[in-house]
């Protein structure tokens, strides 16, 4: 069993920045991919940011591509989501997802953990 929590979130202007956190239980945290996803209430959990076990491989969604960055400190097992130039489009609730099987995905079914959301609120 994997618990996620994450922190961090909150509410900003256009063109801030916020770093969100995502602490996990568990003693294979470095063989764990882990995941970022958003909500916005209507429509499906869209992907965010992805990364690998070591931290060596990553992926981003294109809207967030050059703005967002996903890393992790396993001694501390944690993964941050680094946030700039924030935008309205942005705020969703963004929930942090854990894969012990397998490299990263962008699917959320690919992902068997999931934590209880950070809000995000950008306004213009």
């Amino acid at each position: 069993q994997v618990q996620l929590v994450e922190s961090g979130g909150g509410s900003v202007q256009a063109g801030d920045s916020l770093r969100l956190s995502c602490a996990a239980s568990g003693r294979f945290f470095s063989t764990y991919a882990m995941g970022w996803f958003r909500q916005t209430p209507g429509k499906e959990r869209e992907f965010v940011a992805a990364i690998g076990g070591s931290g060596s491989t990553t992926s981003y969604a294109d809207s967030v591509k050059g703005r967002f960055t996903i890393a992790r400190n396993n001694a501390k097992n944690t993964v941050y989501l680094q946030m700039n130039s924030l935008k309205p489009e942005d705020t969703a609730v963004y929930v942090c997802a854990a894969r012990t099987r397998g490299s990263i995905g962008v699917k959320f079914n690919e992902y068997n953990y999931w934590g209880q959301g950070a809000q995000v609120t950008v306004s213009s």
